[in-house]
């Protein structure tokens, strides 16, 4: 197997909804923010080849897709699909990636599926891959409610259908993504949210999406206002976390702008805390 850390265009948002009910003197040491209150988020995809010779995305990040008015807006400044060009830089070819995972269909982990709005009329850069979105989540993404709609692309749903290759996730194992050794379900950010679980020789790696966007966030009661059932996240949170300490785990990040991977700790108090490590393109998660 092979393991990557890709990186995508980078976002800017608002630190006080990032942080939630956590004050700003707290958040503004771990996330400084601009002169407009938003902090800098990586939009990280985990790339993974197993031995099958099978190429396996989790996750598309921000993209390219908005138009500038909205690229100022949240603070993308690239100037091109950097997914892309990170992948083509890695020596893997988007023909070549046989399935996309997404833990669920927000713009800013879904829009990188999408080409450049420079580009014409939007279409799926990953022209023959596979799609696995969480079947309770593409109801909800379908249907949205009007808390999150904006956070929603119809344009990608509507091709992601057309496509024939969107695959619904559910709790059946024959419909796991391929390299994906579990799932993870979480409701408290958004319903059907799902939390990929890769093994590799080095330990189980979770995709933290957006239930743990970062390094900060594995503190149990920091979440997001973007959450829609805080307390319920935050049990989600503490009970994936005692299941994957004991197993000597580690949590992806995919928008911590300085750590792509953190093995997961507990201190003599009982709180879970997170050691930033490396990501090994051999044998995943290296304890350090």
């Amino acid at each position: 197997m092979r393991f990557l850390s890709i990186e995508g265009n980078r976002q800017r948002l608002d630190g006080g909804a990032m942080y939630g009910n956590a004050p700003r003197a707290l958040w503004a040491k771990w996330s400084p923010p601009d002169d407009r209150n938003r902090i800098e988020l990586a939009c990280r995809a985990l790339f993974v080849e197993l031995d099958d010779g099978r190429r396996v995305l989790f996750e598309a990040g921000i993209g390219f897709f908005f138009e500038p008015k909205l690229r100022d807006r949240f603070g993308i400044t690239e100037d091109s699909h950097c997914l892309i060009d990170n992948l083509v830089r890695a020596g893997i070819e988007l023909e070549s990636v046989d399935a996309v995972v997404l833990s669920h269909l927000h713009f800013d982990h879904a829009g990188g599926m999408l080409s450049a709005f420079e580009d014409g009329p939007q279409r799926l850069v990953f022209s023959r891959a596979n799609v696995y979105v969480g079947r309770a989540h593409w109801a909800r993404a379908t249907g949205p409610h009007p808390r999150d709609r904006a956070s929603f692309i119809p344009e990608l749903h509507a091709l992601l259908e057309a496509s024939g290759r969107l695959r619904l996730v559910d709790e059946s194992p024959e419909s796991l993504p391929p390299g994906v050794d579990r799932v993870h379900w979480s409701e408290g950010h958004t319903p059907g949210l799902m939390l990929s679980e890769v093994r590799t020789p080095g330990g189980p790696i979770v995709f933290g999406s957006d239930l743990v966007p970062g390094l900060p966030w594995v503190h149990v009661p920091i979440t997001m206002g973007y959450d829609r059932f805080p307390e319920g996240l935050i049990d989600e949170k503490a009970t994936i976390f005692a299941g994957l300490e004991k197993r000597s785990g580690g949590i992806f990040f995919t928008h911590d702008p300085l750590h792509s991977l953190a093995k997961l700790t507990r201190g003599s108090d009982g709180r879970f805390g997170g050691r930033p490590v490396l990501l090994d393109e051999r044998t995943g998660l290296v304890d350090t």
